[in-house]
């Protein structure tokens, strides 16, 4: 076994390795960083590394300092955690402070896709890949957790995951991991942007109907009850434009014109420019960290609202393994890789959670508690997903109705689904700028050594980020799609790839890698990699 990894080890991942250039030694306690000043010096460097003093988004938090009264820990979608009481007086979190930050890392966008993912893969075959995937990707953030303990000699007290690709694979594990992570969050800020142009087009559209006291119905087909249910992705079927016709007296001139300037694809993600870009083009948009709690409440509200539409809709299923009829779909679906692809970036975590488990303050705990957060975040997405399906009206209409976003199945007049993408919109329009300098900072200053060159270098890039948001919502609305083909990109390698292979060199070093463990572990890869090419060819 040994002998194999030799070989595989020297012709791919050898070049790129870099011996240690700080070696402590281990004998010599005088040259020995333990020091608890030194270590907060340290780490006081690695954030300064980040951006210069005068960007206070990254300058070293209260956490990394003496005596604390607040911590900072941020997060790589661009949430911001500001904790005033919740520490033992040393910048410590609880093991309940603990858990709840990984918890609301992890609850993203994905949520909204997990419905459409269990209808892709049938919903028995998609209660047990959430439970798979959860359990796989808690055991590769283990890896990830236990990643810097294999490097010896060498203070890694400031140390990421990024930073341990870089020890081990060289100048390509730096660059390709800064490559992956640029792919989740220029992904993430795409989702947003096709997101809130769907909330804004919906939301601006309840208003105005409100306002000018119109009675709109929608002409895709819905259920007739009170609590009304549509299917948009039969609206191929019936003439283009908002979906929707007009039973009112009055001037139809004015909502004619306004359904022409107010287009979910044609105009709405352009009016979103004009109060977006000036805000990534902020030297530090730190403000926008103190609305993270919107993100929370978020997502009890969708909690909420899952909860009451169940109870009012009643559950619809039948249950048939490989039969498809016209109302419900099998229990087992070849189509399964796109709820593994959503999955892979639901339980997306592993580029940061070392920052995130850090400050515990029972190190001894962390394990246990990065799987209790695990569990919590999969009880939600079961929960969101198992109900919304099982819920959904079939019949009169096709569980085939479930749209990638489950908000769509509701329309725009829906009073609950109304104040759920307020909700939504307004937390969005706060996190895109923290996403937006988070890109910059891990871009620009890897590239420049400064997060802020110049106004041309920012601005370009963010043009670059925004265009690519305007037109993902303007020719692929798909949120499910983009989804998982970034969750799939990235996770390949911080999911899959990094910490499998980190964990065989460092067995092989310490002459500890037998063979089960190489098979289990690129086993483990190639899943991450079949995963990858799914996304492609499904």
């Amino acid at each position: 076994c040994s002998q194999v990894f030799d070989v595989f080890y020297f012709l791919f991942f050898r070049p790129f390795h870099v011996e240690p250039t700080n070696i402590v030694s281990v004998n010599d306690d005088t040259q020995r960083v333990t020091d608890e000043a030194s270590a907060m010096n340290k780490r006081i460097h690695y954030y300064s590394r980040l951006a210069s003093p005068t960007h206070r988004a990254l300058i070293a938090p209260d956490h990394v300092l003496p005596a604390p009264d607040e911590i900072y820990v941020y997060s790589p979608l661009g949430t911001a955690f500001k904790i005033d009481s919740c520490t033992d007086g040393h910048g410590k979190n609880s093991s309940i402070v603990t858990i709840f930050m990984i918890w609301n890392t992890m609850m993203g966008t994905s949520i909204l896709s997990i419905p459409w993912g269990i209808k892709q893969a049938g919903f028995t075959s998609g209660i047990l890949l959430i439970l798979l995937m959860g359990i796989l990707t808690l055991y590769c953030c283990y890896r990830v957790v236990k990643s810097r303990k294999t490097i010896p000699l060498i203070d890694t007290s400031h140390w990421e995951f990024p930073d341990v690709c870089k020890y081990y694979f060289g100048s390509f594990g730096q660059w390709s991991s800064l490559l992956f992570s640029m792919v989740s969050l220029v992904g993430a800020m795409v989702v947003y942007w096709v997101l809130m142009s769907n909330f804004l087009f919906n939301t601006g559209k309840f208003i105005y109907n409100f306002v000018h006291n119109i009675n709109v119905t929608e002409i895709v087909p819905g259920t007739n009850e009170s609590n009304k249910v549509i299917c948009p992705g039969a609206a191929k079927d019936f003439p283009p434009r908002n979906g929707s016709v007009t039973l009112f007296s009055g001037n139809s001139t004015s909502f004619e014109l306004f359904e022409e300037w107010w287009d979910k694809s044609r105009t709405v993600p352009f009016y979103l420019i004009a109060a977006l870009l000036p805000l990534l083009n902020l030297k530090s948009p730190s403000f926008f960290a103190k609305f993270n709690v919107l993100g929370t409440v978020s997502v009890v509200y969708l909690v909420f609202l899952v909860t009451v539409k169940a109870a009012q809709l009643g559950i619809h299923l039948e249950f048939s393994w490989f039969t498809e009829n016209e109302f419900f779909v099998p229990e087992f679906r070849i189509l399964f890789p796109q709820l593994t692809g959503v999955l892979t970036l639901a339980f997306f975590i592993h580029n940061c959670v070392i920052t995130l488990l850090q400050n515990n303050r029972n190190q001894e705990n962390n394990v246990r508690d990065l799987s209790i957060a695990y569990f919590l975040v999969g009880l939600t997405y079961l929960y969101v997903g198992v109900i919304i399906f099982a819920s959904f009206p079939s019949p009169p209409l096709s569980k085939e109705c479930i749209e990638q976003n489950f908000l769509d199945n509701f329309p725009s007049d829906d009073i609950m689904s109304f104040v759920a993408r307020i909700f939504l919109l307004f937390q969005m329009m706060t996190v895109y700028p923290l996403l937006g300098y988070l890109a910059r900072v891990q871009l620009l200053g890897q590239v420049f050594g400064n997060v802020y060159p110049s106004v041309f270098h920012v601005l370009v890039l963010n043009i670059a980020i925004v265009g690519a948001g305007v037109a993902m919502a303007r020719f692929y609305p798909n949120i499910g799609g983009i989804i998982r083909y970034s969750g799939a990109t990235c996770g390949l390698a911080f999911v899959f790839v990094y910490p499998s292979l980190i964990y065989m060199i460092s067995l092989h070093r310490a002459g500890q890698l037998t063979w089960p463990a190489l098979i289990v572990h690129i086993f483990i890869i190639l899943l991450g990699l079949a995963n990858l090419i799914a996304q492609f060819l499904l």
